[in-house]
């Protein structure tokens, strides 16, 4: 079985290899090793070291889509709690999304302090903890996944903090030195907070004890004097556990290094502000939400449509009202963790909620020859409401689900040697009062007229 395991664990790597995920290799190291100990070893010895071995699952990062998903909530979840506190301080504070607004400044709860550079920390060491934590199995178990409300509320409470010490001491006690010291507080606040309470799980139950018995390491006893050792004769399986991986260490080296393929593309900097009917004006990001998001290339501008002539203008065209914001984000490798952010996870962020989210056709609209299809979102702010329709186009596909999306990533990196792709987001104003049909209509007004524009920018 071990070496059924290496070999299930070299497979993985060389298909890490081939579509350069470097996640898969990552995962593979782990398994490969656990199957040489295995093989090696044999089953006694292994589960006298699993959890050691386990362990190591927690020195790879979490799949990038996984990490924005959690991140996106856990920023939503800090932030309010984090507030909570500075109410209970009798400070005024409003609450929009992740922005923090204290009147005099605004604060922005941004991805860094989502809480989770606290969590998977706090969760390794109160895994570590539960280990040599000798007690009854569900207190054990209360240890460490009692390491996920402390991290959260303690990064809100630092929140907190950070939002009272502004108010009395201006916008520096955000940043810079204090900020980190305060971080490094709180962690280690944290870690005494899981202390705290293993000392009370060791007091309660039906065989209360110290902390230090409970908790403390034990070494095995020295071997008596006159103990006998023998050698071990190497198993068969060592001989051909090293015969796979001297084998796969000469496939790897032999292997051409695959560049990846960055298909040529224009840029979006060229983007026509004059589409059919549609007049737009280009935005220009902020420099923080650039950073986050990561991207090669990007558009955000608003289209407005041009109405028929108007007698009571002199024949002279109108405009439309309510224009249709454009956004795509394109993305030339998704390979190193840049990888797209899903509007469903970044709109609560500004404050908007999420009223339904259904995946709808656009009638009358195709692309690569199949009818089009895209998630469409109602989100609401107060009395505000906003129409969103948007997909994900990659390689040739247009996609609606975000998880398809990562099994289409790996295959193309395996097969086409591409993971370029993007993200392409309408939204527009819709007003109360007016009627969802007409927002509806503009949007795929809209759609009909861009769609075939973006094969020059998004290449298939």
């Amino acid at each position: 079985m071990g070496v059924m395991l290496v070999l299930g664990g070299l497979v993985l790597y060389f298909l890490g290899d081939l579509s350069t995920l470097y996640i898969i290799q990552q995962y593979a190291f782990v398994v490969a090793l656990c199957g040489m100990v295995l093989a090696f070893t044999g089953s006694k010895v292994l589960n006298e070291i699993w959890v050691p071995l386990f362990f190591l699952f927690f020195s790879i990062p979490l799949p990038n889509f996984l990490y924005q998903g959690l991140s996106a909530k856990l920023q939503l979840l800090s932030s309010k709690v984090g507030v909570a506190f500075i109410r209970f301080c009798d400070i005024s504070v409003y609450l929009e999304g992740n922005v923090i607004d204290l009147g005099s400044m605004q604060l922005q709860v941004v991805e860094a302090c989502n809480g989770l550079r606290y969590l998977f920390p706090l969760m390794s060491l109160a895994f570590i903890c539960a280990y040599f934590y000798k007690a009854a199995f569900w207190k054990r178990a209360v240890v460490f996944v009692s390491s996920i409300p402390i991290t959260i509320l303690m990064n809100s409470f630092r929140i907190g903090v950070i939002g009272i010490t502004v108010e009395y001491f201006g916008k520096e006690a955000a940043e810079g030195f204090l900020h980190d010291f305060e971080g490094w507080i709180v962690f280690m606040a944290c870690a005494a907070i899981l202390l705290v309470e293993m000392w009370a799980l060791a007091k309660i139950g039906k065989d209360p004890r110290p902390l230090m018995e409970v908790f403390g390491l034990t070494f095995p006893e020295p071997f008596p004097p006159g103990t006998q050792f023998r050698e071990r004769e190497l198993p068969v399986q060592f001989w051909v556990v090293g015969a796979m991986l001297l084998a796969a260490l000469g496939l790897s080296l032999s292997l051409e290094h695959r560049e990846e393929i960055v298909p040529a593309r224009a840029e979006y900097l060229d983007f026509p502000l004059r589409i059919a009917d549609w007049n737009g004006r280009r935005q220009v990001m902020e420099q923080q939400y650039i950073d986050t998001l990561k991207f090669d290339d990007y558009i955000l501008a608003d289209y407005v449509k041009e109405a028929n002539a108007n007698p009571a203008l002199g024949g002279q065209k109108a405009l439309h009202i309510a224009p249709v914001n454009f956004y795509s984000a394109y993305y030339a490798s998704q390979r190193k963790g840049e990888s797209i952010h899903s509007p469903s996870s970044c709109i609560p962020g500004g404050g908007w909620q999420i009223v339904s989210h259904e995946v709808v056709p656009a009638a009358g609209v195709s692309e690569y020859g199949q009818p089009m299809k895209v998630n469409r979102l109602l989100i609401q702010k107060g009395e505000d409401r906003q129409l969103v329709y948007y997909w994900f186009q990659q390689r040739g596909r247009n996609l609606t689900n975000e998880y398809l999306i990562k099994w289409y990533l790996f295959w193309d990196a395996l097969t086409m040697n591409r993971t370029d792709g993007a993200l392409v987001r309408l939204t527009t104003y819709a007003p109360k009062g007016e009627d969802l049909a007409a927002a509806e209509q503009r949007l795929k007004d809209f759609l009909a007229a861009t769609l075939p524009e973006l094969d020059k920018y998004i290449p298939r």
